[in-house]
């Protein structure tokens, strides 16, 4: 797929990494030059700076020929300007926006060009998943027709990979950690990282099943 998001906070890098971790084509828009300049090099998606209320960037972000725009902003005005750009000027076929405020789901519906409202307490995977509703759902999420997976696993105490430096971890073939959750922030993967209990991994697998990939973390 081709995927924008609007907006490079916590969420929208948190979706980039999986999203591209799983071979799609994603580009992550954000108004803050700072905020991308520390994801340069860091997040392996297209980086736009800019303000996607914005017709011309939207367009040279790629609306063009975007099969899914997440607009994730912190602002749900923003977040309702995004999506009705996108599904009216470049008529994505599915856009999905983050409500921030409750107050305010009854706007996120089709008059404002949204097909996928979800709120901000929605855990990752479900909200990825609603996103991405095209595709096959199997255990956590399937994104691909080619079975690639996204599982959600977690470091405990007990875990006898606690203390270890990621890439001592010996994984399933064809399995990549998308991203690490620590402290209810997104870490970039490196294999000197060493893991500690509490944080939560996103795995992205062609082959392994979530029974595998719990085992090879605990």
């Amino acid at each position: 797929m081709n995927v924008l998001i609007a907006g490079a906070g916590r969420l929208g890098t948190q979706i980039a990494q999986v999203l591209s971790a799983a071979h799609n084509a994603v580009t992550l828009v954000d108004t803050d030059e700072d905020r991308l300049a520390a994801l340069e090099g860091r997040v392996p998606v297209r980086l736009m700076a800019g303000d996607a209320c914005e017709p011309a960037l939207l367009e040279r972000s790629g609306a063009l020929t975007a099969d899914l725009l997440i607009a994730t902003t912190g602002d749900d005005e923003d977040n309702l300007v995004i999506s009705l750009l996108a599904k009216r000027q470049f008529a994505v076929p599915r856009v999905a926006a983050r409500v921030n405020e409750a107050d305010n789901a009854w706007l996120f519906d089709d008059r404002w060009g949204v097909d996928v409202a979800v709120p901000s307490a929605t855990p990752l995977i479900s909200l990825i998943e609603e996103a991405t509703g095209a595709t096959d759902t199997v255990a956590l999420l399937r994104l691909s027709k080619a079975g690639v997976e996204v599982i959600e696993t977690a470091i405990t105490r007990q875990s006898r990979t606690a203390g270890r430096a990621l890439g001592d971890v010996v994984l399933p073939e064809g399995t990549v950690v998308a991203t690490i959750v620590r402290d209810g922030q997104p870490t970039v993967p490196d294999p000197a990282e060493r893991l500690r209990p509490g944080d939560e991994l996103l795995v992205v697998s062609h082959t392994a099943t979530e029974q595998e990939i719990h085992a090879a973390f605990q």
